[in-house]
Order: C-alpha cells, then structure tokens, then sequence
C-alpha cells in the first residue's frame, strides 16, 4: 500500500462519505480499504471476536468490481467499495450463517437473504459474518457458542447484545458499517455500549427473508454505524418491498439523507417520564439532561410525555418473544440440516438429545418458558393476555405521537457492564431492555446517537422514537443532535492497535 495519498490506516476509523470521497478521488481504491480492514481484523479480533468467520475472497472480488466502475468513470452506489460486517444470523450464500450456536456450526446457507442480495447489487463488500448472542438471544454477547465479544471500549466490558459483534467490529475499525438485528433492543443496546448509531426501522420496513427468526413479529434488520448519514445511506440500501416477506410493507421508501440537515424550530420532542427519572446511573441522567438542553437550543420544543404501560412492557415481551422462539426453534431438530447428535437410540432420542446438545442455556430457558406460555390450559393466561396488552402498549404510543414527533430516553438506564457480571442473575439481564423492548412491541422506529462517555469513559446512549414509517424525521433530529455532540467513534479502533 505504498505511495497512496492518505493514511490507510487513518481513512478505515472515518464515515463512509469520507471513505467514498477518497475512493471517488481515487486517492485509494476500493482493495486498498478492504485489505485495510482485513489487516485490522488479523490485528485486533483475537482480543475483540468480532467475527465467527470471514467472507476474504467474496469482498475482494466486490472491491476489485467497484475499482473497475470507477476507473472507468461509471456511476456507483453511495456504500459501494465500502467494508460491512453482516451479523451472522443473516444468510449469505454459499457462506456459514450459524446464528452463532452449535445447532448451525457447520451450516452453510444455500441461499442470500433479501438484504444481503440488496448489498451485493450495491457492490458492498460483505469482510465477515459477526458474532452474536446464539440465536440472537441477549444483552451482552455473552451467549455465543463460539467465544464473547468484547468491548473495544474496554476489553473486559461486554459490547452489548445481541448484535454485538456488528456493534464491536465497527467500533474496532475491523468494519466501516454493519448489518444487526433487532428484536427486544439488540441493535440499539451494542450501538449504546460501543458508541455508534444504531437504527431499528419501521416493522415491515426492511425484508426478514433470510433472516434466522428469533421472533417474527419483532425481529427487524437494521444499520449499525459511525455517523447518521452512515444509517441513512444503509438505510437506503436495504430497505423496500420483498414479496418474499409477507409482513413487508408495500411502499416505496423515501431518500433517507434528503431532510438530514432541516432544522428543527416546530418539532415537538417528548421526554419519556417513566425512564428519564428513578434508575439512571448519574452520568446517563446528566447526559439526558445536556442532551434535552442542546434540542431546546436547537428550536425544538420539549414536552414530558407518560407511556403509564410501560412497566409491563418486560413480563409482556419475555412472554410474547420466548412463545415465538420456541415455535421458530421447533424446526431444529437434527433431521434435515444442522447438528445431530451421535447414535441416537430411536427418533425420540435423537430430538431430546440433538437439542439438548445443540442449543445453549439461555435458547434452552428461553424455549421451555415459551413452550410453558403456549400450552394448553396457559395460552389464555399467558400469551392471549400479552398480545392484548401489547396492544395496548401500541396505543399509549400512539397517544404520544399525537402530541409530539420524537420521544426521547436514554437506551440503557447504564453503559457497559462487566463481563460476568449478569450472567448468573437473568432477571438483571432482562431488565437492560426496558428502554428498547417498546419499540419491537410498536412495531416503530427508534435509534441510537452516542452523547458523551460516563466518569470511566465509557459511550452513553441517546435513544429516539417516532411513529411508524418516520424514519427520515428521526435521522433528521438524529442529524442535529450529532452536529453539536461531535462524538469521536474512532477512539477504540486507534488505540487498540
């Protein structure tokens, strides 16, 4: 990489608008920054374990597409040339999609996911499947089959689930952008704990066609980034209409970066009561506070909202999400694909066994309490009465927005917490989503944007509502927010070198 007209090294912790302008320049080319990040990744994941595999030869070969285009003079999407991590529960074809568990570790997909397909038609080259919670089932990356993820923050703090090695490989320069999944907060929560944006759009907004399902009607995919035009761009790329999907939203979606930087007099930004008050750590309530201060200086008006339901939204959830795992997971069985055990006695102990073996604790406790909801005699009691009240969750959202345009909380009532420190306490654990879960409850869109670093120097979180399909509204007061915050994402990935 000699003789090029940049710091390599410097250009991989930057946005993407940066990495494409030098691309654009063609002060480096594509190749160039993916070897980059490749170097990064022999570097640094044997401390972070960002990644359960590597995808080498399908990014070169991306990246020697785009190098092309552009010494010709053609056209390229605005992210083509630029490195991803793809969470690993997201299939890529010919690839290992494993969803981080034992049950799939030798499981290669047959076939792209709806997004993957999207990014390979925006010449995105895919560096490696990220590491997550097994089955996208957690809040600290600690379930994995595999290894833990770390946090490049602080490598014996956890990075946040379940998308924490998406979160982990940007931060640590081993990605410029990610992919995760979001089900109960596990875009948003790794986005709080490493420092970057994290968005969960609109249910139905982004196909789930070849996503690995954790929980249907919550599961959503989304952007993991540096920046917020980083999430618009993303968002961009992956979003639309699959007729694959049948919960896909028919609608053709807007430029995401096209009301970025309209300003904010008249926009109305309610302040969530029930978790701006009791539970905060100081630093977090602080930050909330300055953040409150920098939107009313902004011209926005601010407003305290109540979401009374909110409380319920945990024990609603856990039994919403645990009944469609266990309906989803059914299918691993050891009969067409994944793990089998060894000379099973008959077929009812090669089912006991192959799922006993193959799922880890937290899928095992997670099953039996879903199993447990949707039985006979505890359907009624248990499930019926949590979709009834999710809808009324729903509800005391829609309220609010008939109010004001954005909500505002913090995402974690913390930052990031040691490894092992809840591992044995799941109670504890649980209670990390009580500011994310309301969101898949909705079916609404809601982000992270890091606002400072607590006393030990760790990224706190901002996270922001808005109603259904009014993505673009909350990138805009995202936008805004970012503009004056100037938060600095490539600390990590400079000093973990």
């Amino acid at each position: 990489m000699k003789g090029l007209k940049v710091d390599i090294r410097e250009l991989i912790t930057k946005s993407s608008k940066e990495q494409r302008e030098a691309l654009l320049n063609k002060d480096v080319t594509s190749e160039e920054l993916v070897n980059a990040v490749y170097e990064q990744v022999d570097t640094v994941d044997d401390k972070i374990g960002a990644y359960n595999s590597l995808t080498k030869e399908y990014a070169v070969e991306t990246a020697k597409k785009v190098d092309e285009k552009i010494q010709k003079g053609e056209e390229v999407a605005p992210l083509a040339g630029i490195p991803l991590a793809l969470k690993d529960n997201i299939n890529l074809k010919s690839y290992y999609t494993t969803a981080s568990s034992k049950i799939l570790e030798n499981f290669k997909s047959p076939y792209d996911a709806t997004v993957t397909k999207k990014l390979k038609e925006n010449l995105i080259p895919i560096i490696g499947k990220a590491n997550l919670d097994e089955f996208a089932m957690g809040s600290s990356n600690e379930n994995s089959a595999f290894r833990i993820v770390r946090n490049p923050w602080d490598l014996n703090k956890v990075p946040g689930g379940s998308s924490g090695g998406s979160a982990a490989a940007v931060a640590a320069g081993e990605a410029v952008v990610a992919l995760g999944s979001d089900t109960g907060g596990s875009i948003r929560l790794p986005a709080s704990y490493c420092g970057l944006v994290g968005l969960k759009p609109t249910y139905g907004r982004v196909s789930r066609y070849g996503l690995i399902a954790f929980a249907s009607s919550l599961d959503q995919i989304g952007p993991i980034t540096r920046t917020v035009e980083d999430a618009a761009l993303l968002l961009n790329a992956i979003s639309g209409h699959d007729e694959k999907d049948s919960t896909s939203l028919n609608q053709v979606p807007p430029d995401y970066t096209a009301n970025l930087k309209n300003d904010l007099k008249g926009i109305k930004i309610g302040y969530i009561k029930e978790l701006c008050s009791e539970g905060l750590a100081p630093s977090v309530s602080n930050a909330i506070q300055k953040s409150l201060e920098t939107y009313k200086s902004l011209g926005a008006e601010i407003i305290e909202i109540s979401l009374p339901l909110i409380k319920y939204s945990i024990a609603v959830y856990y039994v919403v999400a645990t009944a469609e795992a266990s309906s989803n997971l059914a299918r691993f069985d050891g009969v067409k694909y994944g793990y089998r055990t060894k000379n099973p006695e008959n077929l009812y102990d090669m089912y006991v066994k192959t799922r006993a073996e193959g799922f880890g604790d937290e899928v095992k406790r997670r099953i039996m309490l879903g199993t447990y909801a949707l039985s006979s005699g505890y359907y009624d009691a248990y499930y019926k009465k949590a979709q009834q009240l999710r809808r009324l969750v729903k509800n005391d959202f829609d309220n609010a927005f008939s109010k004001v345009d954005v909500l505002l909380s913090p995402t974690c009532p913390h930052t990031a917490f040691e490894i092992g420190s809840k591992v044995e306490d799941p109670l504890s654990m649980y209670l990390t989503d009580i500011a994310t879960i309301t969101a898949n409850l909705a079916g609404i869109p809601a982000l992270n944007i890091p606002v400072g670093l607590d006393n030990s120097g760790m990224p706190i979180g901002l996270q922001l509502q808005a109603d259904c399909l009014n993505e673009s509204k909350l990138l805009n007061v995202a936008f805004k927010l970012e503009e004056v915050v100037k938060f600095d994402y490539s600390a990590p990935s400079k000093t973990l070198v």
